[in-house]
């Protein structure tokens, strides 16, 4: 399996929308790279995001419910994750996200969806 692309939104430290595209020349030419940064930048949030769009929860956090979601961003309202993916030159799309809903901002049931991502 080959990671092109990760999005996510509001997860942990990094609030708001984030896109890291991997099959960016930049790190195609170069072949390795480094996340690097202070502690709470985010760099394991990266991986919470990986984890989430393919398996819908993470390894430090377990399985997020409608109950309990401790990787949401702080004062916000929805979260996702989203991973482009290649297997034997097919491309694959796997997203996860969370919301709250009503006034009293109870988290609604994850979706999460794999989808071949030419033909959906």
């Amino acid at each position: 399996m080959k990671i092109l692309k990760i999005e996510l939104e509001n997860l942990n430290s990094l609030r708001g929308k984030w896109t890291i595209n991997l099959s960016d020349k930049i790190y195609e030419t170069n072949g390795i790279f480094a996340i690097t940064g202070q502690t709470g930048a985010g760099k394991t949030t990266i991986f919470d995001a990986i984890c989430l769009a393919l398996y819908g929860q993470t390894p430090r956090l377990g399985k997020i419910s409608d109950r309990q979601n401790e990787i949401m961003s702080r004062r916000t309202k929805e979260c996702y994750a989203e991973v482009l993916f290649e297997i034997n030159g097919e491309k694959y799309l796997s997203y996860w996200e969370q919301h709250r809903a009503g006034k009293n901002n109870k988290l609604q049931d994850a979706k999460h969806v794999l989808s071949h991502a030419d033909t959906g």
